[in-house]
């Protein structure tokens, strides 16, 4: 009897060692990515951050995918927030897409999905540094808290 159980249990754990850990991709496609955008905007519990997020997150997907066979990794998202400054966008609208791809790679890399080296050389990438000089009359702290205290809903943001 203990024979038959020693064997079974070497057995069991033979093939235990046998089974493949899933090895995490540099490639991601489509599914992968729609899986690792589902946890992230999960993660988010505003609204609005959740639309903002989904939104950098497609427009990120729509140029990964327009290009065959990209690593995902920190060259790739350096080209990408490249091409944000070339097509002109603003630096708080290229350091938001950043933020969320950076959030994508950290989920990849949470789900096994991506290498966490390869994650962790995404969050690497810097974000575009804001250039100008603010213009115009800035409320003070307390005028401010007033200002905020003269509406009663608990969202600024009316539909």
């Amino acid at each position: 009897m203990r024979e038959a159980i020693a064997t079974a249990w070497m057995q069991n754990s033979g093939m235990a060692k046998n089974k493949r850990k899933r090895n995490p991709k540099s490639v991601l496609k489509l599914p992968d990515l729609e899986q690792s955008k589902s946890a992230v905007l999960n993660s988010l519990t505003s609204q609005s951050s959740q639309r903002s997020y989904d939104h950098a997150i497609r427009e990120f997907i729509d140029w990964y995918c327009s290009e065959p066979r990209l690593v995902f990794n920190k060259t790739v998202v350096t080209r990408y927030r490249i091409s944000l400054e070339q097509a002109h966008y603003a630096s708080s609208a290229i350091n938001l897409r950043l933020a969320a791809i950076r959030r994508l790679a950290y989920e990849a890399a949470d789900c096994g999905l991506l290498s966490p080296d390869l994650a962790a050389g995404i969050r690497r990438v810097k974000g575009v540094k804001k250039h100008g000089v603010r213009i115009g009359n800035w409320l003070t702290a307390e005028q401010g808290k007033r200002l905020l205290a003269a509406f009663d809903n608990g969202c600024l943001r009316q539909a």
